[in-house]
């Protein structure tokens, strides 16, 4: 799972995809957090739609690429928790501390991808890693 967080790290604007609650294919952009403990974390505000989607169909996909053209899919169901020690840490990013100016706002959403699966590839042709 490191290579996946360097990845991750490496390329901060990912895409999120959800399944609307229309039944059509959602894509915007979102933002890794960190790793912690084996857990994916990302955060979001819960009057967005895409929080709503993925309340009402958990199941995601991420995708991202590099400068190089490699890219990550990673997929996984979301699980939100109420986790403050969480919220606090991801207070650490300056993008989000200016969206939610503390780790107690209401609005403020952490999740993580449960049972995550990922491949990162390439045009070279080698195998993809997978995890």
């Amino acid at each position: 799972m490191n290579k996946t967080v360097e990845f991750l790290q490496a390329n901060p604007v990912q895409y999120l995809a959800t399944v609307g609650r229309d039944g059509k294919a959602k894509c915007r952009p979102f933002m890794f957090c960190f790793e912690k403990e084996g857990k994916l974390w990302f955060c979001t505000n819960n009057r967005k739609d895409v929080y709503k989607d993925m309340q009402a169909n958990p199941e995601i996909e991420i995708s991202v690429s590099d400068s190089s053209f490699a890219w990550l899919r990673l997929h996984g169901r979301a699980v939100f928790e109420n986790n403050m020690a969480i919220k606090e840490a991801c207070m650490a990013n300056p993008i989000v501390k200016g969206q939610y100016e503390t780790a107690s706002n209401p609005i403020f959403e952490v999740f993580y991808l449960e049972n995550p699966h990922g491949v990162i590839a390439d045009f070279s042709g080698n195998p993809p890693y997978e995890f």
